[in-house]
This record gives structure tokens, C-alpha cells and sequence, in this order.
């Protein structure tokens, strides 16, 4: 007797929302990229309990007929390809044809759409259409979906809060508004506005809404292109960094993806710039020939794979490392009078309680204000957030200047004092700078033995007392393997009995006094090397490692002529503005700032 037997289309798309339908956000996304693909030009989307009870989302798209607002519900039932070559140019969001039907198949669903002509209202409980009505002529669609798992307990039950729910919904439309800038998109919690755009493709302003205005006057326009790609977008200065990827936000064609490679080389252009442990802010919108990437991958559709993935990987490493190089990178410390407000979306690792006090309980309302935006309580449901023209930040008004001499980066400052012996204070007639000694003769040191490295000289100091040093089993026999390279850097090394090394000389640009101690880390970075051993960023490595063992440190006093001198030194770097680990080397107070902490002028 035959034991394989064909699943009914119920079961089936039960099975199938397990991967198409995770959360509340999944459901979201799909509807709102249908309604996108639709042609839409105002999405408004409504929650009831973080959407656990209630998802609506409205839209002003073509609409459907009677027969496509039945056909859509159905397995494999899509408008947007036709044979198996236009999986090779998918241009819209959404094509597989899966997502009504899995959502439908684990909740309540009422459509309501038109095309202009009589309207059709269909209502499905579990995937089983219930009835179907003619309605109003309203053109667009209405996506009402109820009891999102109610028929699936246990899928109901790893929902995760009603506060977690809302914050993924809230970071999926902040992104798929940056991704359209054209459309005007609202999102409501139980009757609250939280989130609004205008629609005027002012891609800065969107930014301003999600992380406030503060991040938004340290952002850096970009563009370039080459003969298969073309970018756009925003990148945050170097001061401006998270905890995760999570701001790093890709566009491709006008779809939020996910490539960690590509997300590597966005980072990696910032290296040096900030910690390495840290993420920059960037909007990036990639176009390109719809045949050289692959959507297909994953039901979500947010893994993407590029045919030419090393030509996009050095276009954004090189327009990123581009348009930080010419900018004055010093953090500007201004005076907030409301410190603690913040993003409420994009803090990281947020607990439930603060969650909820950031974005419930006026917060979101608190944060607004306080950027001169209008919010007024929801007059009824149709009620929006209406933003002020005023509020485009200019390339004036940011804190960053534009530099043609790099040479010339850093101003001309005087120093006039040292605090704890690590600070120096220094002026000149915009305001006051304060440079760490330590982090500013580390980049100092850090850029003079990486020119060394690069000249590449034979030159060694042989040691008095040879350094011996005896490592485990698994370190020796990696060692073993990179003598060479330690070689190659200058280093007379040789194995030495059981599990051990000689060193009898070392490199010039070792620190005077601290030999063993550089030339075990030195080793040390050898033994870290990965599997894809990348030499720059080995040379890298060992020259934040000797900068950092060559430095001034912490609590050492210095005269003024070596104040200016380490000043001098700092203006000649290619980058006097972090140290190789990223950290500031200087930070600003303006004068007006001064006067305004000292209450000597208004606010």
C-alpha cells in the first residue's frame, strides 16, 4: 500500500508560512512590498497590539479585480513573472507567488480592493475563503489580517513581546522608507502615529526622522558608479557609531538586502577611523542590471548574490575611503538640552520595561518636538505626522569641512596646558581642542612604521641577549609555518629546540626598551593570522600593535614645546584624526558651546 501521499493546499501553505511568516514584521514586509509593487504612492499601516491582534495596511495602488482578489490567495499565484527567464530579471519585490497564501493559511484575512469599478471584499479564516462581496469602488487595496497563528498555538507561542514585535515592524518600515523615498509611508500602534515620511525622496530627511537630527548633520553624501554598478547614498562620520550592523541599511534596485561580504567592506573602509568592534551608519542604494544579481535565494527574498561581487566590493570600499579623506574629522561636543533622548528603534539590546518607556509612553512624541516637527495627537485614524520644509539639513550645517590640501586637515592650534598628564588643551579663535597624547603619537608612530613596512629596507638591530620563547604544540607548528614571514619583516628567527623559537635580531622600527615585549606581539599577530591571509591588513596590524608599544602613556607630562611638537607631527599624518584602533585624537568645543555651558549667551 502506497504511504506517500499529496499534501492539500492548507496543510501546504501551513508548512510554507513557517519560512515566509516568522513575526508579525514578515507579514508587514509582504503586504507592504505588494502594495508597493502596486504602484503606490501612500502605504499607511496600522497595528492593533504590536500587529499580534490586528495588521491593516492601506494602499493607493492599482487594486485587483474580482477574479485576481480571488486568484492571489492561491499557491504559486503571482503577476509579477510568467516563464522560467524572468526569474533572471526579477524588477519587483515580491514574485514568488507564496506570501498571501502562507499568511492566509494561519490567521483571518479581509481584502478589500478595486480598480475603479465595483469593488471586491474577500474573507478567508485559515486559508479557507469564507465569502466574497461586492464594495465600494475605493481604487488601491485594504489588507486586513486578524489573530495572526490562531490556528497554529504553537507558533502563536514564540512570538516574542508585544514591545520586541513592534520594534522589528518599526526597523523594517524604517528601512523600506529609505529604500523609497517617493512614498509616503505612516505607521500607527494602537491608534499612536510612530513613524511617518512625506514622500518628497529626500532621503536625508527620512534619515533625520529615524535617528534624529543630530545624526543626520553628520552624514556624508556619495556617488560613483562604474560600468556594471551604480551607488548613492549616505555614510556617518567616523564619530557617529553602534554596537551592530544593524544601521548599515543596503539597497539594491530598490530592495533591502543582506550581504555580509558587502557589509565587510563597508566596514573595512572605515577601518582605522573608528573601533573595529563598532559599525558605522550607512545608506547605500546599489542599481544595477536586474541580470547580474540573484534574489531567488530564500522565501524572505533578503539574501542577495551579485555576479560581480569583487567589482562592487572595491567600488564601495574606495567611494567611502574616498569622501572620509578630504573631510576634518575632529567630534564636535555640542551642548543637548535633552540628553537623554534618543532613537528609540535603533538602541541596542533594549529590555522589554525600556523599550516600552522609549517607544510607548511619549518618547517617540518627546523626540519629535524636540526636532521642531509637528506632532499632534492623531485627530482620527487617517491623521499624520506633518513634517516642516525647514527641516532639510544643508551641507553648511554640518559639523564637518571639506579640505582640498588633506595636509591641511587639522587647523592650526596652540596648546596652553596638560591635564592628568594625558590631556592637552590647546585654542585657537574658533573654540577649544583637546588632543589624548597617547592616541595622537600612536597614529603618529602608527603611519611612520607602516611606511617603513612599505619601503620594505633590510635594515636589522641584532640583539645582545637573543630572545627565546616557547609556545604550545598547535602554536608552534603555525609559527613553523609563517618563519618566513617574520623573515621577510626583518626578523633572524630559528627554531630552537622542542616547541621554541630564537629571535637574534629584529626590525629597526621595534621600540627602544619594550624589544621582547614588541616582538611577542608581533609574533602573537602572526599566530591570529586567518585563513584568508590579507598581507596589507597583516601590515596593519603590526603597526598598531609597535605604535602602541612606542607611545606616550597615559599620566606622563610633557612640555609645551612637546605639546607642539606631537601637534606638528599630527598635521603631517594622512589621518590625524583617530588612532589605528579608531579611537578620537582630538575632540572641539566651538565658542559659542563654551559660552552657551557657562550660560554667558542664549540658547
Amino acid at each position: 500500500m502506497a504511504i506517500i501521499k499529496l499534501l492539500d493546499d492548507v496543510l501546504a501553505n501551513k508548512i510554507a508560512a513557517g519560512e515566509v511568516v516568522e513575526r508579525c514584521a514578515s507579514v508587514v514586509k509582504e503586504l507592504v512590498e505588494n502594495s508597493i509593487d502596486a504602484g503606490s504612492t501612500e502605504i499607511t499601516i496600522k497595528l492593533v497590539e504590536s500587529g499580534i491582534k490586528e495588521i491593516t495596511v492601506i494602499d493607493n495602488g492599482k487594486g485587483m479585480d474580482h477574479d485576481d482578489a480571488i486568484n492571489c490567495f492561491s499557491r504559486h499565484a503571482t503577476s509579477k513573472i510568467y516563464d522560467e527567464d524572468d526569474l533572471y530579471h526579477i524588477a519587483t519585490l515580491g514574485f514568488r507567488g507564496e506570501a498571501l497564501a502562507s499568511i492566509a493559511s494561519v490567521s483571518k484575512v479581509e481584502l478589500i480592493t478595486s480598480m475603479g469599478d465595483v469593488g471586491t471584499t474577500v474573507n478567508i479564516e485559515g486559508g479557507k475563503i469564507i465569502d466574497v462581496i461586492n464594495s465600494d469602488a475605493r481604487v488601491g487595496a485594504i489588507m486586513r489580517v486578524k489573530e495572526l497563528f490562531y490556528n497554529t498555538p504553537a507558533r502563536l507561542k514564540h512570538l516574542k513581546s508585544l514591545q520586541t514585535e513592534l520594534y522589528n515592524i518599526v526597523d523594517y518600515i524604517n528601512k523600506i522608507s529609505l529604500a523609497h523615498p517617493f512614498i509616503r509611508f505612516s505607521l500607527y500602534s494602537d491608534g499612536r502615529n510612530v513613524f511617518s515620511t512625506d514622500g518628497s525622496g529626500n532621503v536625508l530627511k527620512i534619515i533625520n526622522n529615524i535617528y534624529g537630527l543630530s545624526i543626520a548633520k553628520k552624514m556624508i553624501e556619495v556617488k560613483n558608479s562604474n560600468n556594471d554598478y551604480e551607488i548613492t547614498g549616505y555614510i556617518s562620520l567616523p564619530e557617529v557609531h553602534r554596537a551592530n550592523r544593524n544601521g548599515i541599511v543596503t539597497i539594491v534596485n530598490g530592495r533591502n538586502v543582506r550581504n555580509s561580504e558587502l557589509n565587510r567592506y563597508i566596514n573595512e573602509a572605515y577601518h582605522s577611523y573608528k573601533p573595529d568592534n563598532r559599525y558605522p551608519i550607512v545608506v547605500l542604494n546599489i542599481n544595477v542590471d536586474t541580470s547580474l544579481v540573484d534574489v531567488n535565494i530564500h522565501p524572505t527574498k533578503m539574501d542577495i548574490k551579485f555576479g560581480k561581487q569583487e567589482v562592487l566590493n572595491d567600488l564601495v570600499f574606495q567611494t567611502i575611503r574616498e569622501a572620509l579623506r578630504p573631510k576634518t574629522l575632529i567630534p564636535h561636543i555640542e551642548e543637548h538640552p535633552n540628553p537623554e533622548i534618543a532613537n528609540p528603534y535603533f538602541d541596542n539590546k533594549l529590555d522589554d520595561k525600556a523599550l516600552t518607556n522609549k517607544l510607548i509612553v511619549g518618547n517617540v512624541k518627546h523626540k519629535f518636538e524636540n526636532l521642531k516637527l509637528n506632532f499632534d495627537e492623531p485627530k482620527n485614524e487617517e491623521s499624520d505626522l506633518t513634517i516642516n520644509s525647514d527641516l532639510v539639513v544643508k551641507e553648511e550645517e554640518t559639523n564637518y569641512e571639506v579640505h582640498e590640501d588633506v595636509k591641511e586637515k587639522l587647523p592650526i592650534i596652540y596648546p596652553v596646558g596638560l591635564v592628568h598628564g594625558t590631556y592637552i588643551i590647546c585654542q585657537n579663535e574658533n573654540g577649544m581642542y583637546i588632543i589624548d597624547q597617547h592616541a595622537a603619537k600612536e597614529r603618529i608612530n602608527y603611519e611612520m612604521v607602516k611606511k617603513k613596512l612599505a619601503e620594505h629596507k633590510k635594515e636589522s638591530i641584532s640583539m645582545i641577549i637573543p630572545l627565546t620563547i616557547e609556545y604550545t604544540n598547535d602554536e608552534f607548528i603555525k609559527l613553523k609555518e609563517n618563519l618566513d614571514l617574520l623573515r621577510d619583516l626583518n626578523f633572524d628567527i630559528e627554531e630552537f629546540g622542542v616547541s621554541s623559537v630564537i629571535v637574534k635580531a629584529h626590525p629597526v622600527w621595534i621600540p627602544s626598551g619594550n624589544e621582547n615585549e614588541g616582538i611577542k606581539r608581533i609574533i602573537e599577530v602572526v599566530l591570529e593570522k586567518e585563513k584568508d591571509f590579507d598581507m596589507v591588513r597583516f601590515y596593519d596590524n603590526v603597526s598598531a600593535t609597535v605604535a602602541c608599544k612606542m607611545s606616550i602613556k597615559a599620566n606622563t607630562n610633557i612640555t609645551i614645546e612637546e605639546m607642539q611638537q606631537l601637534i606638528d607631527d599630527l598635521r603631517k599624518c594622512d589621518n590625524p584624526f583617530n588612532c589605528p584602533h579608531g579611537r578620537p585624537t582630538v575632540i572641539y568645543y566651538s565658542k559659542s558651546d563654551l559660552e552657551k555651558l557657562f550660560k554667558r549667551s542664549g540658547f
